[in-house]
């Protein structure tokens, strides 16, 4: 009765957290237009940059997708949650506050699979939030179909408003509109080129109730069989912030050492990465006394957003 009233209009279009969502991507505007402008001159010279090159932008906006995660309206109670300073000067200073830097796995996987001249390179993008982080993670995957270090998109979200701002179907579309249509050259250029990336289906969508259920990842195989195949079909999938981190690892209080790849159990539908900022009190693949450490000279470090982690798992 509750789900078929979601899906009947004209509740199916309403979105109770439409206004915050949307006030965060236009608030954070002047991060934007720097984050479009740098996309589109670096894609003049995308096919002449050698490999040293392309890892070090491919580093830089897969960080500036990392800290995009600080922009969630559930942890700022919805209070305005943009991003306010340049995205790309603060790489390198918010550096030392990834606890897990599985870069270089990623870099190596992905650089690995081109080299190869490998037909298809799928990725999959498991969106978090609307708004600044969205356009951010839009970013990136912009420049890895560019560089073809990725020949198809597939991002995952919601299909109904869920967790104040998490992204569903209407918000990717909205974005890509309001970046159309938005007076500025670097921006609207991004607007249109995504827009043709959705059509030509080098981009694509796709919303699942397991989504929005209340299962562990790990019991994807059993209680959603199509999502688990479909997700079997990536090279690799990107989970984005905090709530995708605790229902990956059951949402248990595990010891900060335990893998990553024992905490997942069993959840190996392809490679696997997890891009999240801190807010919650899990965490897992530590190295041995670095938790306590931390405990120790900032107490609340696990939910303050302050810290970050690119963890990896390469799957059975």
């Amino acid at each position: 009765m509750f789900l078929s009233l979601l899906f009947s209009p004209p509740i199916s279009d309403y979105d109770v957290f439409k206004k915050e969502k949307d006030h965060g991507f236009f608030e954070s505007q002047e991060a934007i237009i720097v984050l479009s402008t740098y996309l589109q001159e670096l894609l003049k010279n995308i096919k002449g940059l050698d490999e040293k090159s392309l890892k070090e932008e491919f580093l830089k906006l897969l960080q500036v997708s990392l800290w995009g995660n600080k922009c969630d309206l559930s942890m700022s109670a919805g209070a305005d949650n943009s991003q306010k300073s340049d995205p790309l000067l603060s790489v390198e200073e918010l550096k030392p506050f990834i606890l897990v830097d599985h870069m270089e796995k990623l870099w190596s996987l992905l650089i690995n699979k081109k080299n190869m001249n490998k037909q298809t390179t799928r990725l999959d993008i498991v969106l978090d939030n609307a708004g600044f982080e969205l356009t951010a993670d839009l970013i990136l995957a912009d420049f890895l179909l560019s560089s073809k270090l990725a020949t198809e998109i597939h991002f995952h979200g919601k299909s109904i408003p869920w967790y104040v701002s998490d992204t569903t179907r209407r918000d990717l579309n909205w974005t890509i509109k309001q970046m159309q249509a938005a007076n500025h050259k670097g921006m609207s250029r991004c607007g249109v080129c995504w827009e043709g990336y959705l059509k030509n289906g080098l981009w694509i969508y796709h919303d699942h109730l397991f989504w929005t259920s209340p299962h562990e990842y790990c019991r994807m195989a059993q209680v959603a069989p199509d999502l688990y195949s479909e997700l079997q079909k990536s090279n690799l999938i990107i989970f984005k912030g905090d709530l995708n981190y605790r229902k990956l690892i059951a949402d248990r209080k595990w010891e900060f050492t335990v893998p990553f790849h024992q905490a997942l159990n069993n959840f190996h539908p392809a490679p696997l990465c997890s891009l999240r900022t801190l807010k919650c009190d899990i965490q897992v693949g530590l190295k041995p006394g670095q938790g306590e450490q931390l405990t120790k000279t900032e107490h609340e470090w696990m939910i303050i957003g302050k810290y970050g982690i690119i963890q990896f798992d390469a799957a059975s």
